[in-house]
């Protein structure tokens, strides 16, 4: 018997973690038994089905080749067990089985197919993937080379078309938060805008309602986007739009949906009236901003806005102008269920989602094409959607749109909405 003492050292990206090993063997041992089961379950569906000569017409027929499923502990290998049918006549009598657990075609499985798409727009370039995942999946991952994000591109881009042609005629949304975005794309003289709509339903859930790019935010680019959604269907008007100080977002709403009620963003406006007022000033005069949107009842806002205009008014008269044009349009959401506040006072759920968007952008020094970060806006902000909290008191939209009324946030009528 010889023996050396040579000792294989590790390679760069090789990991031999044991307990790993273990997992990955335990998880191809769990994978095969459930197949089984599926196996069996599904023959025993069709164990009535015989042949003239009394033989089961269903019988097992082996295992398919073996392959390798990448999971999120790494390629687990299994094979797929098969089927045959001894009595079909042609092809369309012929029973097929397909497993749920492995399709037919399966390299990656759902978790991974996520995970891909959401490191590449969280930062993660192309040409980084294989390295940065050899260390969770094992140097031998097949299928994380830099073609995969192209190939991703072009599904996104699908899917994009897609949604984009999506009928409405059966859609009502409750509210919609409109805002834009400006990204700046590689090699492009100016920042791209993002106009993006979300909307809520009838069921309170929050989902991405219309999305496009136009020349700044005027009122021919948003009133497009509006005229694109109706022409596809969406007839009902909203009962109220939140959004920033954007006079195209308006004028194009009151042309297309004349019934809605604005209700203007208080973040933003709060921005605007600090940038007229010195720095010394801004704790004092965010804390009485907050005094005025935070009031329980519109008499005592309307008071707020009086008592903001005698502090600042003699020395900053266009930080009061600022605050004071837009009285309606700030505190019309106490026409609306208090419950419903939280959500209506600001747009910021879209500018949360366009966080991750401009980390992006950051992260890649702006290496995006016009297409690539219209496509990239559109995945993230349908990721977000998937985790969108629903509405607080969505058990009081129906009534909304029956047409009932609200008075500071309760319904017209009780106890004369609290003595009004």
């Amino acid at each position: 018997m010889q023996s050396d003492n040579v000792v294989r050292l590790a390679q760069p990206g090789e990991f031999d973690d044991a307990l790993t090993s273990v997992l990955r063997a335990g998880a191809r041992e769990l994978l095969a038994q459930a197949i089984e089961t599926e196996v069996e379950t599904f023959r025993a569906q069709h164990a009535g089905l015989r042949l003239e000569d009394g033989r089961e017409r269903l019988v097992r027929h082996g295992l398919g080749p073996e392959r390798s499923i990448q999971t999120g502990i790494g390629a687990v290998r299994v094979r797929r067990a098969k089927l045959r049918d001894r009595g079909a006549g042609d092809a369309g009598d012929k029973i097929k089985f397909s497993s749920s657990l492995l399709p037919k075609w399966s390299r990656r499985s759902a978790s991974l197919d996520a995970l891909i798409p959401t490191l590449y727009l969280r930062g993660i370039s192309s040409g980084d993937f294989q390295e940065a995942l050899a260390a969770l999946l094992g140097q031998d991952a097949p299928n994380l080379s830099p073609s995969v994000v192209s190939r991703l591109k072009s599904q996104w881009q699908d899917e994009f078309n897609s949604w984009r042609k999506r009928d409405l005629s059966a859609r009502h949304y409750v509210y919609v938060w409109a805002d834009g975005v400006y990204l700046q794309a590689r090699m492009e003289p100016e920042a791209e805008c993002m106009l993006v709509i979300i909307g809520a339903t009838p069921e309170g859930k929050k989902e991405l309602l219309g999305f496009q790019t136009g020349f700044r935010e005027s009122a021919q680019s948003w009133g497009e986007l509006f005229a694109d959604l109706k022409a596809r269907g969406l007839a009902k008007a909203p009962e109220l739009a939140i959004g920033d100080g954007a006079l195209g977002f308006w004028a194009a709403l009151e042309k297309l949906f004349p019934p809605t009620k604005h209700q203007r963003c208080w973040v933003h406006k709060t921005g605007n009236v600090l940038n007229k007022l010195p720095k010394s000033l801004h704790s004092n005069a965010k804390k009485d901003i907050y005094d005025i949107w935070g009031a329980p009842d519109r008499a005592s806002a309307e008071a707020g806005m009086d008592v903001f205009a005698k502090k600042y008014g003699a020395k900053y008269e266009k930080a009061v102008d600022c605050l004071i044009k837009d009285r309606v349009s700030l505190l019309a959401f106490y026409d609306f269920p208090a419950e419903h506040w939280h959500h209506l006072r600001t747009s910021n759920p879209i500018e949360s989602v366009f966080a991750a968007v401009r980390h992006r952008t950051t992260r890649t020094k702006g290496a995006l094409s016009q297409q690539t970060a219209r496509l990239m806006v559109f995945k993230l902000v349908k990721e977000a959607e998937k985790n969108w909290l629903r509405l607080r008191g969505q058990n009081l939209l129906p009534k909304l749109i029956q047409g009932i009324k609200f008075i500071n946030g309760m319904e017209a009528g009780s106890e004369a909405a609290s003595a009004a």
